[in-house]
C-alpha cells in the first residue's frame, strides 16, 4: 500500500492589477502581514496597454501589472484558503461592488506555476470553497512552456524571466532545508 507524506512547500507568487497606488501599499502591507517578507519582484508594466483593458472601469482607471514572490514558502495545499484571504483584501478596498485592487495567487515549485482562481472551466480543477486550481505553466528542458489556456501576460517574456528567477530563488531555498 502506498503512504501519503506532507507535501513539499512551494514559492507563494502572487499577481497584482491596480491603479490606485495607494490601495497597493495598503494591500501589499496587509500580504507582508500574513505572508512575510518579498524578495522578488517583476518589473511594472501597463496590463490596460499590453493585454487588456477589461479591469480599468473596476479599478478607477489603467491597470498596471507587478508580480510579487515572497521568502517564506508555503504548503500548496493551502491555495484554496489563501485565494479566499486575497479575496477578502479585494473586498476589504472594494467601492459600490467594484474591486480596486486584482490578487491572485499562485505557487512556483521546480516543475510548474499554479494559479488560484474563481472561474469555473473544464481545464481547472476544484479545490475547496468555490476555488479552483489552474497549471498555467509548466517548467521543462530548461524553459517554461505555456498550454492553450495560459494568460497572455504570463506568456511573455519579461513576466518569464520574474518566474525563472523566482523558481531559482525557491531552488536555492530547497537545498538550505
Amino acid at each position: 500500500m502506498a503512504k501519503t507524506c506532507e507535501f513539499e512547500k512551494e514559492k507563494l507568487i502572487v499577481g497584482v492589477i491596480y491603479h490606485d497606488t495607494d490601495i497597493y501599499d495598503s494591500a501589499i502591507s496587509i500580504l507582508k502581514g500574513e505572508f512575510g517578507e518579498i524578495d522578488n519582484t517583476s518589473e511594472v508594466f501597463s496590463f490596460s496597454k499590453e493585454y487588456s483593458s477589461y479591469y480599468d472601469g473596476e479599478l478607477g482607471g489603467e491597470g498596471m501589472r507587478i508580480i510579487l514572490s515572497f521568502k517564506q514558502t508555503v504548503d500548496p495545499s493551502r491555495q484554496a484558503e489563501i485565494k479566499l484571504f486575497t479575496n477578502s483584501i479585494e473586498e476589504k478596498f472594494s467601492v459600490d461592488g467594484k474591486r480596486r485592487i486584482n490578487l491572485d495567487p499562485g505557487f512556483i515549485s521546480h516543475g510548474r506555476l499554479l494559479l488560484a482562481t474563481t472561474k469555473k472551466t473544464g481545464f481547472r480543477i476544484p479545490l475547496s470553497d468555490g476555488i479552483y486550481s489552474e497549471l498555467t505553466l509548466f517548467w521543462a528542458r530548461g524553459a517554461w512552456h505555456k498550454l492553450p489556456w495560459t494568460y497572455r501576460d504570463y506568456q511573455s517574456e519579461r513576466v518569464q524571466r520574474f518566474l525563472t528567477k523566482t523558481r531559482k530563488i525557491y531552488l536555492s531555498q530547497r537545498t538550505e532545508i
